[in-house]
């Protein structure tokens, strides 16, 4: 099975899923949940259609949730991608898969789909909906057990489609709506005969909409719902008269929408049609750079955006990137409209560009220190965002090297954090533009060549990196000739060409001393040299290395490239035959890889684990370790890529396993094993850090044999070398 599962996601035994919480009380609708829940049950895809703000997604989350399958139910937010060539993409981001291959993303899917029972929950996807009909389809007829629940504002339109038209609330539920969001904005509201039937005609005239019926109850601050009911009178005949053929509730939605627009501010306004730029979430910092100024004062802005969340305009959530906020979908687009009939829409998306891409330039130098964890966070949170100002960059007149520039500063997070994928597709759209920007255009070539190698593509890898070294000694940059070599270097020690792998590797670390280059490449640099010395033989050598390693990073407080020095360190230590010193650093290596989602990290210290368990006399365990592993090699590339170093350790620890278990109970393990989800698996092997049980076998008394033997060394890394930056 060629997938894997990031923290969080797994399954293990336990019933997965990622369906958002609810924050407030759901109200009314049984009647719905009842039919929806049918509907679930008797067809694979199930729509549910109606305008924006009836409550489409609200309904569907409930009704997911009193659903039982398998494997859970997932929910894949699309409303934040722009792009249909993004969809895939984020709906393996929402099942939490993470591949390292070359493979297409809707080959990722099938393939983690095909033999689950799941529900896929496929909510706002009316702007991609040619896309996502593609998908569905594709995987409904090779997935039986995938049930799809798609929300939007129009059906699929594909075979097998049974709809869900979701009408507004009755006059009683948007009362008991009205006041439930009421009483949360002015505490002890509720409804009374003094204002209940202004409360039930104002709802009836809001057309029982729940976002309209919300907007107007978080006006009560300032009005009574008496007053509220004469405002809405006078905004409807403002706003009132649309197209003949948009339906009635898209205008009563729109009126609402409008009349809360109306009674914002001139500023509240302005910051509403500029915040629409943002796709998903977005922070403070943000807002004030993009959208201040020109009518906005940078020191009043919190201020403003203060009254658009009491308002229900922008949501306020906290996020492990810390406080961040949002824009339902239709109140986005509505400001959008706005933003465009003011003639600035071309003004704020460069100004959002400019900041995307200056955050990508904080977050590669903040790679390199103590907050590499709060960095990999910010990134996750700021996806949407950056792929908007990539593509903005991408396609604008004369952006090409800005492109570039991006895709290339966020090599970290490509490889890093598990996004070989998706940061192939960014580089290799960027590097194909014209760019008379020769630094922007080196840079996103020699890190389309890392992620290429890493996914074991070396012969794209070889043709970029040699276009790299070439262009960047014509141009006189020691830089980029230092990085063209050094991931030359880690092709040469993915192909095991040992010798190669060192001469090119050290050069690249002269080139970086002679240019005073200090950060994560630089380290990783010196772990890739240490795997090329440990493959032949030298592992003094390999062990100096990693030390210092260490201590740079203990200086730094850098983590990430900390973990491949532990690895080697580890291997070290078990061919020095001392399996407790390396359970201890395989299991901080295992720990750093995993919260990084670093799936080749993650993987090979689960092999080492596995060799290291049947050491200590648990073949079983050690068995169970191996599969789970063969479950996670699928997704990084080739398992063991073919390689005599690489096989050397899962190879032993199989052989002594099966010699102690027997075929049978050996094939058994490996099979639980290869059941547990990458989660479970990762939380199965940190679980085995305490003492081993009684009757352990003693730890070997000697190293395996070294390279060129009848037994080559075990590698301290793999094929595909996923480790630098």
């Amino acid at each position: 099975m060629r997938r894997s599962q990031r923290p969080g996601r797994g399954t293990g035994g336990h019933r997965a899923g990622n369906l958002p919480l609810e924050l407030n009380a759901f109200v009314g609708r049984s009647a719905e949940l009842s039919r929806l829940g049918a509907a679930l049950g008797s067809a694979r895809l199930v729509t549910v259609t109606g305008t924006g703000g009836v409550g489409k997604s609200r309904l569907a989350v409930r009704a997911a949730a009193r659903t039982r399958p398998r494997d859970g139910v997932w929910h894949v937010d699309l409303t934040a991608v722009r792009g249909e060539e993004l969809v895939e993409y984020e709906v393996a981001e929402a099942l939490g898969l993470t591949d390292h291959t070359s493979r297409p993303p809707g080959r990722v899917l099938l393939d983690h789909l095909r033999e689950r029972q799941l529900l896929l929950v496929l909510d706002g996807f009316e702007h991609l909906v040619d896309a996502c009909a593609r998908m569905v389809v594709e995987l409904l007829r090779q997935a039986p057990g995938l049930r799809v629940l798609a929300v939007g504002r129009r059906p699929l339109a594909v075979q097998g489609e049974r709809l869900f038209p979701l009408a507004p609330l009755s006059p009683r539920e948007s009362a008991e709506l009205f006041a439930d969001r009421a009483a949360a904005s002015v505490p002890g509201f509720a409804l009374h005969e003094g204002n209940r039937a202004d409360v039930y005609e104002l709802c009836r005239r809001l057309d029982g909409i729940p976002l309209s019926v919300e907007l107007a109850a978080g006006r009560l601050r300032a009005l009574s719902p008496a007053q509220l009911l004469a405002r809405l009178d006078d905004r409807f005949r403002l706003l009132v008269g649309g197209a003949r053929d948009v339906p009635p509730r898209h205008q009563a939605l729109r009126t609402a929408i409008g009349w809360s627009h109306e009674l914002c501010t001139p500023e509240e306004r302005l910051l509403w049609s500029r915040l629409s730029v943002f796709a998903g979430q977005f922070d403070l910092e943000a807002v004030e750079y993009v959208c201040g100024g020109d009518g906005l004062r940078p020191d009043n802005t919190l201020d403003v955006l203060g009254e658009l969340i009491t308002q229900s305009v922008v949501t306020r959530a906290e996020t492990p990137a810390g406080v961040r906020y949002r824009m339902l979908d239709t109140v986005r687009a509505y400001g959008a409209e706005w933003l465009a009939a003011a003639g600035d829409s071309g003004r704020l998306r460069r100004r959002h560009r400019d900041w995307y891409m200056g955050l990508a330039t904080w977050c590669e130098l903040d790679w390199f220190s103590p907050r590499q964890r709060e960095v990999a966070a910010r990134v996750d949170a700021e996806l949407p965002n950056l792929r908007c100002a990539l593509e903005h960059c991408l396609t604008e007149p004369e952006g090409g090297h800005l492109g570039q520039h991006l895709a290339g500063t966020l090599w970290f997070y490509w490889v890093g954090c598990g996004r070989l994928s998706e940061g192939r597709h960014w580089l290799e759209r960027s590097v194909a533009l014209d760019s008379d920007h020769e630094r922007s255009r080196l840079k996103a070539l020699w890190v389309l060549g890392y992620v290429s190698v890493l996914q074991g593509d070396s012969s794209t890898a070889l043709g970029v990196l040699d276009e790299c070294r070439q262009a960047a000694e014509r141009s006189g940059n020691p830089t980029a000739v230092a990085y063209a070599e050094h991931r030359t270097g880690c092709l040469a020690l993915v192909t095991d060409d040992m010798p190669r792998a060192e001469a090119l590797l050290r050069s690249a670390l002269d080139r970086y001393r002679d240019i005073g280059e200090l950060n994560s490449n630089v380290l990783m640099g010196q772990v890739e040299l240490a795997m090329a010395l440990a493959f032949q033989g030298d592992l003094p050598g390999a062990v100096r290395l990693c030390e210092d390693v260490r201590r740079v990073c203990a200086d730094h407080g850098e983590r990430w490239s900390l973990a491949y020095a532990l690895y080697v360190l580890a291997y070290a230590a078990w061919s020095e035959g001392d399996p407790a010193r390396a359970r201890e650093l395989l299991v901080e290596c295992l720990d750093i890889n995993h919260v990084f989602h670093d799936l080749l990290g993650t993987v090979l210290a689960v092999e080492l684990l596995a060799l290291v368990t049947v050491a200590e006399g648990d073949a079983a365990e050690a068995a169970v370790l191996q599969g789970s592993a063969s479950r996670m090699w699928p997704s990084v590339g080739l398992p063991l890529f073919g390689s005599a170093y690489y096989n050397a350790p899962h190879e032993q620890c199989e052989a002594t396993a099966r010699r102690q278990l027997g075929d049978e109970r050996y094939d058994e393990c490996v099979r639980a094993g290869a059941r547990l989800g990458r989660q479970a698996a990762v939380g199965r092997a940190l679980g085995r850090a305490g003492p081993r049980p009684p009757g352990a076998l003693p730890p070997p008394r000697t190293p395996p044999a070294p390279p060129g033997t009848h037994e080559p060394a075990a590698s301290p890394t793999r094929k595909g070398g996923e480790t630098a930056g």
